[in-house]
């Protein structure tokens, strides 16, 4: 008598595949949706996402062991509005055909380029902001007629939930779906055959996704973090420095790419610097150790690495000064600002992008040695000029290179929803926000038209004396 096999269960890339296959072949079916459904899947989403906005702002805090309120609204949730009421308005001007010249030459031929959907973008969402890193690219691929795939981390497991509910209830898994899992869903998430993916995260997590897209071909939009400095001129008053630089630092206890990862400042104010961040520091969070404005370091394992460093720059001699006494709970994860003075090299915080509340701070003797400190190093995603002195902003934008600048301010100009965001060469490639990022989840495709009209027909051959003329008259100087 035959038996009938058990099936046995799908491995995680049979999985994935079979995901990435149903959105292919539900992209091919309908390739280029029109005005009124992308607009109409947006404004479905935003009425999913205003009704779960409270259950995800309680969901990262538990996720976080504590996060602060602020931070999640701040950093995840009026971002996300702000893309959504940006990118509905903009719409229609981003899918209009642009024409193009076509040159006397090709005359009276038209050239227009036309942006025309990619297929299926998968995004790898990092932990420390799982909502903004997600749903902003998420709504900008859809914009451009895409389908998604979210990859999010596996440390945010109650966020991701949310998420999941959020979106089931406006798109079915060929439009929009999840992903969950540890390490090997997301290398095997980055093998698939996207057509572009998106990437969040460290620079050495970076390499492997772009190693992983690159035997598919798949085009992919990097953007990773690095060292990204704060200048503190000569010119600005250290109390506005402080003022405008301590609530970049402090957001989400450090734990974003763009937080300034170290300072550079004249040494001679070395001491008064530290002296005005710990007085602004407590000033800002008050009975501190069970203060709910600041945010918890997300798990065990980066609290630990954060204390490594501590310790191993420590036992290489740096000066170590809490932003605040006893400002370190072990067991909730909750560490204020340390300020490191006696900086060298060898130490760990000064090689790897700090990503903590850790502020190594880097005396100077003039504004040309602090900007060749940076161009020594690898190219940050962001950095901070601290000056109202036009002229040195502009020495400083001339001779450096980041990802983004922001002048007398910090982190704030992830925010800015016209401009493009993303890191250059060890920081990222590419970028998104605005119709940058339209354009990246798209494909530009010149169509070149000709009418009743052919005047190319006057260059083939036989070549007569006519073209001769023509050639010389347009090309010869």
């Amino acid at each position: 008598m035959n038996q009938t096999a058990t099936p046995l269960p799908l491995s995680i890339n049979d999985q994935l595949a079979g995901l990435l296959n149903a959105q292919k072949k539900a992209f091919l079916a309908k390739p280029y949706p029109s005005l009124e459904q992308r607009v109409a899947d947006l404004d479905r989403f935003k009425t999913s996402f205003s009704k779960y906005q409270a259950q995800l702002i309680s969901a990262m805090s538990d996720d976080f062991g504590h996060r602060a309120n602020n931070d999640s609204v701040l950093g995840d949730i009026l971002p996300t509005f702000g893309c959504l009421k940006y990118t509905k308005k903009r719409l229609k001007s981003w899918m209009k055909p642009q024409k193009r010249h076509s040159g006397l030459l090709l005359a009276p031929a038209s050239v227009r380029v036309e942006y025309q959907p990619l297929g299926v973008v998968g995004i790898i969402v990092p932990w420390n902001f799982p909502i903004m890193l997600g749903l902003v690219p998420m709504i900008t691929a859809l914009a451009a007629g895409n389908r998604v795939m979210l990859k999010q981390s596996e440390f945010t497991p109650k966020t991701n939930a949310v998420i999941k509910q959020c979106l089931a209830e406006v798109f079915d898994e060929t439009q929009v779906v999840v992903i969950e899992g540890e390490a090997d869903v997301a290398a095997a998430f980055s093998q698939l055959p996207f057509d572009h993916m998106l990437f969040t995260g460290s620079t050495e997590v970076g390499k492997h996704v772009m190693r992983a897209a690159a035997n598919n071909l798949t085009p992919v939009t990097l953007e990773l973090g690095g060292k990204s400095p704060a200048i503190i001129a000569p010119d600005i008053d250290l109390e506005t420095a402080v003022k405008r630089l301590i609530f970049g630092k402090c957001m989400n206890s450090g734990q974003i790419c763009v937080s300034p990862d170290y300072v550079l400042i004249p040494k001679e104010k070395v001491q008064m610097f530290i002296d005005l961040y710990c007085r602004k520091f407590r000033a800002m969070y008050p009975d501190f150790l069970n203060n709910k404005d600041y945010t918890h370091v997300v798990n065990e394992r980066q609290f630990s690495r954060i204390q490594s460093w501590l310790d191993d720059a420590r036992q290489k001699g740096a000066s170590i000064t809490p932003a605040i006494a006893d400002g370190i709970d072990v067991e909730r994860r909750k560490m204020a600002t340390q300020l490191i003075t006696q900086v060298s090299d060898d130490m760990t915080l000064a090689q790897q992008e700090i990503f903590g509340p850790i502020l190594p701070i880097i005396p100077y003797d003039s504004l040309e040695q602090a900007i060749k400190y940076i161009q020594d190093r690898p190219r940050p995603l962001a950095l901070y000029i601290m000056s109202f002195d036009k002229q040195t902003q502009q020495q400083i934008i001339q001779r450096t290179h980041s990802g983004g600048v922001a002048i007398n301010d910090t982190v704030m100009q992830v925010a800015a929803e016209d401009a493009p965001f993303g890191g250059v060469g060890p920081s990222g490639m590419g970028h998104y926000h605005g119709i940058e990022g339209f354009k990246t989840f798209s494909k530009a495709k010149t169509v070149f038209s000709q009418g009743k009209i052919y005047t190319a027909g006057l260059v083939q051959p036989p070549y007569k004396g006519l073209v001769q003329s023509l050639i010389k008259k347009l090309f010869v100087r």
